[in-house]
């Protein structure tokens, strides 16, 4: 995949196909520590053991009527690509963690992309799900939480495609705002 943020949009996915009502997604970037952390933490029904063990093995899949899996897959082979690996805690029943380091500047990495576009993705494709996204660059950070909204504008829901639109141009310049405070610390 050529962004990230289609990776996290996979992971998240997954998550719903098991059953998660919450996905949390958080991008986290410690540039003074050259790392790049993306966590996408569900309450879903969990995953296979042998899927947690070797993440990088794509036929080794929760789906059923599939017989390959190669969303963690291609994942795991992006992180350790850019000098980093693949985290996964699942707990049945609980939920799962899946949780990918890259070297931030490594010449490999990806770019994170449209993550606004993947929350207007998810937002829109599941209305029933409660998204929260946090965005940290060193000690700032831009938190969006989808139950927020709920509360705050109960009259306008989440599918209007008025409201998804405005929702990822506001994300966007929220994320746009934050990379430039960044810099600026530098």
């Amino acid at each position: 995949m050529r962004e990230l943020s289609l990776h996290i949009l996979d992971i998240a996915e997954n998550g719903l196909r098991a059953g998660a009502t919450l996905i949390e997604i958080k991008i986290d970037k410690f540039q003074r520590e050259n790392r790049l952390v993306i966590t996408v933490r569900d309450n879903g029904s969990g995953m296979p053991a042998a899927k947690q063990e070797n993440p990088s093995d794509p036929f080794i899949t929760a789906e059923t009527g599939r017989k390959v899996g190669l969303g963690l897959s291609l994942l795991a082979a992006a992180a350790e690509r850019c000098g980093g690996h693949l985290e996964i805690d699942a707990r049945p029943g609980t939920g799962t963690t899946v949780s990918a380091r890259f070297q931030h500047d490594h010449i490999d990495r990806a770019p994170i992309g449209d993550i606004a576009g993947t929350l207007a993705t998810l937002m829109a494709g599941h209305p029933g799900v409660d998204i929260v996204y946090t965005h940290r660059i060193a000690a700032d950070a831009f938190s969006f939480d989808t139950r927020q909204i709920k509360t705050d504008l109960p009259h306008l829901p989440l599918t209007d495609p008025v409201m998804i639109q405005e929702l990822a141009d506001s994300i966007r310049t929220h994320l746009v705002d934050l990379a430039a405070k960044a810099r600026q610390q530098q």
